[in-house]
């Protein structure tokens, strides 16, 4: 019966695999989200943000959109969600923080892949995520070399479209290039919707995103005017929930937030004491449930202020520039968009990410910088000496964190932490 249903039956260690994988991965996220929960003053608006997250990982449940609506995955921010709600479909970004994942990745790809992909690998190798399993469609722009050779291994697997991203973005035809990159995306996306991309359709795609983008901005005015209004681990789920949350159910859910907040800054209530230090986390990813950094900078007395990272504010704070009204040019302002400003390493010249950093210091009246790397992710850690050298003629303290995904490092990463933020609490701030 099993072969004339298609269905490979799952082997005893395969059983086994996926309980140990339900157990241990719902431990981790509802640890995560209960030390969260825990922080005090957390806004009632924030708890539609938590159960996002909560549904995905701790119960397993889909992506929650209209019905009919099909998934794509997306593997990189560089994917213009526009294009994908144009086309019928909803985007459901896949870049993982699961330890559990990890591990199970861990044994099918090389040693020094970074666990970001290692732990994508592990959810295509066991069925336990639908939010994974139900994508209709994979989209990897290729950023790095272990994103090149995770395109490649999805493809033998599922419908995958590959986005080669320029070295470059300051030359037209390095944007002609990507240009053509979404063009033939948008061909893919025809292929599983069947539904063209049209002017209406990506215009009203682009009011939506807009609408979102306007809400954001405003989250971002008020941490801005006031830094302490909100702790960053909050943020960060925020913009995390944003991965799997129907986009104008998003948008209302951060509208409601930004009202919440606009009343405690009216009401002089702040989330945290003013003497703490208040911290800019850069560098490689910080991918629910993988919050270990966040959860740590907040409980051992510091603020994480502000952070720069893709799956933080960076991610979705920069509308497209929309000259041309017409689906080409409507394409290359969101070519613009993903590239021009995004201060991701995989572009050969990225002094716009020192530039970004130096701004977001002054906004933010940042005391303290630190720079996550996760363990094989080469071109975040390959600038590092740049912003060190940078840090040292601003006279901000910089500290570079390495981490992987698992708990062992913790107790090693809050000594190193808390070390940190002792010595900005008592004059290691020059600035």
């Amino acid at each position: 019966m099993n072969e004339n249903l298609n269905i490979t039956p799952m082997n005893s260690a395969q059983v086994r695999q996926q309980e140990r994988f339900d157990r241990k991965g719902t431990a981790v996220a509802e640890k995560m989200l209960r030390q969260i929960r825990e922080l005090s003053h957390m806004p009632e608006t924030l708890n539609p943000f938590l159960e996002t997250l909560e549904s995905i990982f701790s119960r397993r449940e889909d992506a929650l959109r209209p019905a009919g609506v099909p998934t794509v995955g997306t593997y990189c921010v560089m994917v213009p969600p526009e294009m994908i709600y144009a086309q019928g479909a909803m985007p459901v970004k896949l870049c993982s923080g699961s330890y559990t994942a990890f591990g199970i990745g861990n044994d099918i790809s090389p040693r020094d892949a970074c666990p970001l992909v290692k732990a994508v690998m592990g959810f295509e190798e066991i069925d336990a995520m639908p939010v994974y399993q139900n994508c209709s469609l994979m989209a990897v722009p290729v950023t790095c070399d272990c994103k090149k050779k995770l395109a490649g291994w999805l493809q033998k697997r599922r419908p995958t479209a590959v986005l080669h991203i320029p070295a470059n973005r300051d030359q037209d035809e390095d944007m002609e290039s990507f240009v053509g990159e979404l063009y033939r995306f948008s061909e893919t996306l025809e292929q599983v919707t069947g539904i063209p991309l049209t002017y209406k359709s990506l215009a009203d795609a682009c009011c939506m995103t807009a609408d979102a983008q306007y809400q954001l901005s405003r989250f971002i005015n008020l941490r801005r005017k006031h830094p302490l209004i909100i702790r960053g681990s909050f943020s960060m789920s925020v913009m995390n929930a944003l991965s799997y949350t129907w986009l104008p159910d998003w948008t209302k859910q951060l509208s409601d937030l930004n009202d919440e907040l606009e009343n405690l800054a009216k009401q002089k209530e702040m989330a945290v004491k003013e003497n703490q230090p208040r911290i800019l986390l850069t560098g490689s990813p910080v991918i629910f449930p993988n919050f270990k950094i966040p959860l740590l900078i907040e409980s051992m007395g510091g603020l994480l202020a502000a952070d720069e990272t893709c799956m933080g504010e960076r991610g979705f704070y920069d509308p497209p520039a929309i000259v041309d009204r017409t689906v080409d040019g409507m394409l290359r302002a969101l070519s613009n968009r993903a590239t021009r400003p995004c201060t991701c390493p995989t572009f050969a010249d990225n002094q716009r990410r020192i530039y970004r950093i130096r701004q977001l210091i002054k906004d933010y009246r940042i005391q303290g910088v630190i720079y996550h790397v996760l363990r094989g992710c080469l071109v975040y850690d390959y600038e590092y000496r740049q912003l060190e050298e940078e840090m040292d003629r601003l006279g901000i303290p910089v500290i570079r964190v390495e981490t992987d995904y698992n708990e062992e490092d913790v107790e090693q990463l809050r000594i190193r932490v808390e070390a940190f933020i002792e010595l900005i609490k008592y004059g290691g701030n020059r600035s």
